[in-house]
């Protein structure tokens, strides 16, 4: 499996963070020996909500070659989502098997015209921007629906992570993964 992680300036990194150290932990336990991931922005270089600069390796790859792309959130998805050119690069990832986002990162995915007729989730400030973009806003911590994993607010994304991780993979292993990083509070499908 090949993993985009899209990055983008004013992101909330533990949205991204989360989700990144469970998922990741396939590879490094076994399930998954040939699990490889990017960091993908639209530039060189982006830069958190709180100021922690990154540079990042791919700048505006197309995103079909990918097997699951990853979008956080932070308050500059509610002006990313009508960003024409932003949201044509994030339709590449059409094919892609899944699509996941945590927090208002779902509003890109919405944007983009992935989350039609589907239940989703975001933080419960977006709600409202949210609801044109789906087929139902769910307040639950994580969803899935079908090929697509929506997390609530920030604090969803270790719980979205080991939800995706219990779901490509099974229970017993997001427990081993729970274990590794020491997280007793996994509420995907209940406490681990």
């Amino acid at each position: 499996m090949k993993i985009a992680f899209i990055m983008f300036d004013g992101m909330t990194l533990l949205d991204f963070s989360g989700f990144y150290e469970a998922v990741t932990w396939m590879k490094l336990l076994g399930a998954d020996e040939g699990l490889s991931w990017d960091f993908c922005a639209d530039k060189a270089q982006i830069t958190d909500d709180r100021g922690l600069s990154m540079n990042i390796a791919r700048v505006k790859p197309d995103l079909s070659g990918y097997d699951l792309v990853f979008v956080p959130g932070g308050w500059p998805t509610r002006r990313l989502r009508f960003d024409e050119a932003y949201v044509a690069w994030l339709r590449t990832a059409e094919n892609a098997r899944y699509k996941a986002s945590v927090c208002t990162g779902a509003l890109l995915l919405g944007a983009a015209g992935f989350l039609r007729g589907r239940r989703a989730t975001t933080n419960v400030s977006a709600c409202e921007l949210l609801a044109p973009y789906c087929g139902e806003v769910v307040l639950e911590r994580c969803v899935r629906d079908g090929d697509v994993f929506t997390g609530g607010g920030v604090s969803s994304s270790l719980d979205l992570g080991l939800f995706a991780v219990e779901s490509l993979t099974d229970r017993e292993f997001a427990r081993r993964v729970a274990e590794k990083m020491e997280y007793p509070y996994y509420f995907g499908n209940g406490p681990i």
